[in-house]
């Protein structure tokens, strides 16, 4: 019978031991979350909520805009930001008297929470390879208009947010 125990406990470490593997590579390779620390997405994703996000997205494509990523801030790469991709390569973005143009084009955005009030922007050219990234809370969100660096290699995007998940904090109650 002390065998069989040994035998029944050791088959437990073996599969707690492949499962916590597993979910080591997931995150690493696969999947990942993010906690959203401020507003500067709001109406599309709020402060504090739960984001997944897939690093294989751009495995095989580029991203386009009105991607939602994740990626070092270029001017601290210590920094994670999530925010929305306005701007690709080739790209000429200009803001005036709050709106938007992208390729002097008005775009319309029904996402963002409220009407620029911020000054104007630009035009400024997205170079190849490269995004120019803001968030959807533009009043409220330190974005690619205020960087040193504007914008962001394609190689550094960590992820595409795929969705926000509930906070489950109500379970430990």
């Amino acid at each position: 019978m002390g065998k069989r125990v040994i035998k029944e406990i050791i088959s437990w470490v073996m599969i707690f031991g492949i499962a916590f593997i597993l979910a080591l590579i997931i995150n690493r390779f696969v999947i990942f979350k993010v906690e959203v620390p401020t507003g500067s997405m709001e109406r599309t994703i709020m402060t504090g909520d739960k984001v997944f996000t897939s690093r294989l997205s751009y495995l095989f494509k580029d991203p386009k805009r009105g991607d939602i990523v994740v990626f070092p801030l270029p001017d601290d790469e210590e920094i994670d930001y999530i925010k929305r991709i306005i701007g690709v390569g080739g790209d000429k973005i200009e803001i005036k008297d709050g709106e938007l143009f992208i390729n002097d084009e008005k775009i319309i955005e029904d996402y963002i929470l409220e009407p620029m009030d911020k000054e104007d922007f630009g035009p400024v050219s997205v170079p190849e390879g490269t995004y120019f990234m803001m968030g959807d809370n533009r009043n409220s969100s330190l974005d690619a208009r205020e960087w040193d660096i504007k914008f962001v290699e394609k190689d550094k995007i960590k992820g595409k947010a795929i969705f926000k998940y509930p906070d489950f904090s109500w379970l430990n109650k």
